[in-house]
């Protein structure tokens, strides 16, 4: 099964890189943007299990190594 991992800052935590992409795409003229918050995207291939052992697998690994749960969110689809 191929995971999509979303990974993103929680709201109210600031976001300095997405602060200076944003200052950049106004500098290039796009002054139509308001906020931009980066975030990180991965996509990973489980062996064939059951989806709810994949769904189970995934949300640990993001509470343990993708994403810093303090400061983030993470949501994922699982496709099959």
């Amino acid at each position: 099964m191929r995971v999509k991992i979303f990974v993103s800052l929680k709201k109210g935590v600031l976001d300095p890189q997405g602060k200076a992409i944003e200052r950049s795409l106004h500098t290039l003229g796009y002054n139509e943007v308001q906020d931009v918050r980066m975030g990180k995207y991965l996509e990973i291939e489980m062996a064939d299990a059951s989806r709810a052992t994949v769904e189970q697998r995934v949300r640990e690994m993001c509470d343990k190594l993708l994403s810093n749960t303090v400061i983030e969110d993470y949501r994922f689809e699982i496709l099959e």
